[in-house]
């Protein structure tokens, strides 16, 4: 595929604001999950198989003086997709610029993004399923030749300029693994990896972690209280962690187990991090369709939810708990549901 310019002068010699950044890892300040990111593979708790296939592969490089290859990492989101890019970009030693799929619109976006890209460089591009096809196109030579032919002008005048890019290490991230086209999945040769959720050991040993860093005394019964809440994910775990410290602060108290209970209640999360959506889903599922079947499209009408907050957000940690069953008829109530909102 060849990318459309209508002159060089579009290749812009500064990457756009909007879609290329620098590491902000390096950044300081309020922003909390920026603190708290772990910067090596010792720190970063969990994923021990992936965190294996990556030393190898990193490793493997570093010994040939090479760049790792191109990675593919999918899962829900806030299972550490974007930390993993930044501790591969800290174990390597190399700079981590960061952009997403829907900011690069045209050709000449990722024109520029990889022409100022410099030896060694790791470009991280979240949300890769959100490339349209004419970039996913101009990609597949990028990532297999290290080249990008770039046409510019049109008409007879029209002439095809081949860039040489330095070796680099393309690190794609997405939650929609199947949306991803076969042809760009297929070129991602160091590897495609699903990150699975945490036990809730894993979750208690990150928040035992985040506590030090924000300088936050919990006893291990609280850490504990607050893991099963997170839904095996360590972004809701870190952030309820500062919703239980914020109360406690703003109460002038010790942050104790009252002081995290009434925290999680003013929060409306139950002892499994259910919230009041949930819970009306799982009543009306109940109450209204006698435990279903029923499409989506029904239980979105009948709850004023949105039909893909139902399907991304609600339904695959209800689904997970054994609270539903997603059946080719529509969602069903388990009797395990059932317990669950009659207690």
């Amino acid at each position: 595929m060849i990318a459309y310019i209508k002159n060089m002068s579009s290749i812009s010699p500064t990457p756009p604001k909007h879609s290329f950044t620098d590491d902000p890892s390096t950044q300081t300040g309020q922003f909390s999950d920026t603190v708290l990111r772990p910067g090596t593979f010792d720190d970063y708790i969990g994923q021990s198989q992936i965190k294996k296939n990556l030393s190898i592969l990193i490793g493997a490089a570093k010994s040939r003086g090479h760049s790792p290859e191109h990675v593919l990492f999918y899962g829900p989101p806030g299972l550490g997709k974007t930390t993993l890019a930044h501790v591969i970009a800290r174990e390597v030693g190399a700079n981590l610029r960061i952009t997403s799929g829907p900011a690069i619109e045209r050709a000449g976006d990722l024109a520029a993004i990889l022409t100022n890209l410099k030896p060694g460089d790791m470009l991280f591009i979240d949300e890769i399923h959100r490339l349209n096809k004419t970039i996913e196109e101009v990609l597949y030579p990028v990532m297999e030749t290290g080249k990008m032919d770039i046409m510019i002008g049109k008409g007879p005048s029209a002439r095809t300029v081949q860039l040489d890019l330095p070796p680099f290490t393309l690190v794609g991230a997405t939650t929609r693994f199947g949306m991803i086209s076969a042809p760009l999945r297929t070129r991602f040769s160091g590897g495609t990896f699903r990150l699975e959720f945490y036990t809730p050991q894993e979750i208690s040993t990150i928040l035992a972690r985040s506590a030090a860093i924000l300088d936050i005394t919990l006893p291990q019964s609280e850490l504990n209280a607050i893991a099963g809440r997170s839904r095996q994910t360590p972004r809701i775990a870190n952030y309820l962690l500062r919703r239980v410290r914020d109360f406690a602060q703003m109460h002038n108290r010790e942050i104790d187990a009252d002081a995290v209970h009434e925290a999680f209640a003013l929060l409306g999360l139950d002892v499994n991090g259910l919230s009041v959506s949930d819970i009306e889903i799982l009543r009306t599922l109940k109450e209204k369709f006698g435990g279903g079947p029923t499409g989506v499209k029904n239980l979105a009408a009948a709850t004023g939810e949105d039909e893909g907050t139902i399907e991304d957000v609600v339904e695959p940690y209800l689904i997970q708990l054994g609270l539903i069953e997603r059946t080719s008829r529509g969602r069903v109530l388990s009797e395990k549901g059932r317990e669950y909102i009659s207690k």
